[in-house]
């Protein structure tokens, strides 16, 4: 019987991202997240005691700061090398010989595959266990091409094991790095594909094995649920067992608070406590960072979304009140809807429904939007670099952001409009 660990993206001393501005969030836990989790994985080794341990590149998150990321690897690959467990590793796109100027001896029990052109694993050990792998470094950030084909024929009599860093025919958020087909490896007649650079975990094909294990440690709320790497058994007969076990030691969640049934703004927090202990639960004490994501079709909506700083507040409030201690909270996102009750009324020719005609003109009329966006340039212009760039990006030009925000501010104008015309 032969076991080993596959593992991917370790992304070693990478920042945790969108917390930190968070009051009480746990900033130098997260700080150390990637290092914790890569302690977790070498106890794994140990504790399950591996014949060899594989990483699929991204060990690193590009050229170091300083030695002491490096120093932690090796220092690490020692306690590996005391417990008699080899590994082999290739490079990635953020750890590109070509982007690495710092580096540091490996332990005698660590071996780097080749850059430039492939090779096979040549410690000692693997010939003992009847094994063969193969793989290929990144020798720079943009591998275009497809490394698979190159990679030796298999080894007659022996477990045979690649090891590659690839997008495979193209993953969503991934840059198409080393990009090949299935069928590609398949035809290489392997036994086991351990692949790295996608960080969401899949079996992509079970005869032979292909297998993204995902990286050990989300970083931001898009590598979301439990991170970690695959055990795998084979038997006598050359079949793979694989055993996913987590290693992460923060946790990234969307929650999702569907609001439709509600009659008063209150009722969210009932609603967002149910599904925040649900979550929780899931995940075993494991800290976690949450997206809250409040949807819906909703009576409710306009009271919430006039007055949406107070509710978000609220919101963040609940988690201290929670049995949940270890939950922060990363966003909230409101994507509700509202919801015409029966009988419902709107004045048309009043300037309630006058400014609800305006709004869904510029909503579906594509050069309607192209003048607010004109309109809206000299703004753009004079924004920061930080409200310009990233995930939340402030584009005038785009037109789905500009229908989102005409979504944000209708309720407003509708409860402000209101007032005044109550008072």
């Amino acid at each position: 019987m032969l076991r080993f660990i596959h593992a991917a993206d370790v992304h070693l001393d990478s920042p945790l991202k969108g917390l930190e501005k968070y009051p009480g969030a746990p900033v130098d836990e997260i700080r150390g997240a990637t290092r914790r989790a890569l302690d977790n994985l070498i106890d794994l080794a140990i504790a399950r005691k591996v014949d060899f341990v594989l990483i699929a590149g991204d060990l690193y998150d590009g050229d170091w700061k300083d030695h002491n990321t490096g120093l932690y690897f090796v220092n690490r690959m020692h306690r590996l090398r005391e417990a008699g467990i080899p590994v082999v590793l290739i490079s990635g796109n953020h750890d590109a010989a070509n982007k690495m100027t710092r580096s540091l001896q490996l332990p005698d029990n660590v071996e780097m595959l080749p850059a430039g052109k492939p090779g096979s694993a040549k410690l000692s050990r693997f010939a003992d266990l009847g094994v063969a792998i193969h793989g290929q470094s990144f020798e720079k950030a943009g591998e275009f091409g497809n490394l698979a084909r190159g990679y030796p024929s298999k080894k007659s009599g022996l477990f045979n094991i690649g090891l590659l860093h690839t997008s495979l025919d193209g993953a969503e958020g991934h840059e198409p790095y080393a990009p090949c087909t299935i069928d590609d490896l398949r035809q290489k007649g392997y036994d086991y594909w351990a692949l790295g650079h996608v960080h969401n975990r899949q079996i992509c094909f079970a005869d032979p094995h292909i297998v993204f294990p995902g990286n050990i440690q989300g970083r931001h709320i898009r590598e979301n649920g439990a991170k970690g790497c695959y055990v795998v058994t084979v038997d006598a007969q050359s079949t793979c067992h694989l055993d996913f076990v987590p290693l992460d030691v923060f946790r990234w969640e969307i929650c999702v608070v569907d609001i439709g049934q509600t009659r008063q703004p209150p009722e969210i927090l009932d609603r967002f406590a149910i599904e925040l202990e649900r979550l929780a639960s899931l995940h075993d004490g494991v800290p976690l960072a949450v997206r809250i994501v409040v949807t819906g079709a909703a009576a409710t909506h306009e009271a919430l979304r006039a007055d949406q700083v107070r509710w978000s507040n609220e919101l963040r409030a609940s988690v201290f009140s929670s049995s949940s201690r270890q939950v922060w909270i990363e966003k909230i996102k409101w994507q509700t809807t509202p919801r015409q009750e029966s009988g419902e009324i709107t004045d048309q020719a009043g300037p309630v429904g006058t400014l609800q005609a305006i709004l869904e003109e510029l909503r579906n009329d594509p050069a309607e939007l192209a003048g607010l966006a004109e309109e809206l340039g000299d703004l753009q212009r004079k924004l920061p670099d930080e409200l310009t760039h990233g995930e939340d990006a402030m584009a005038f030009n785009n037109p789905d952001l500009l229908r989102h925000w005409l979504d944000e501010v209708e309720p407003l104008l509708m409860s402000r409009l209101r007032e005044g015309a109550g008072r």
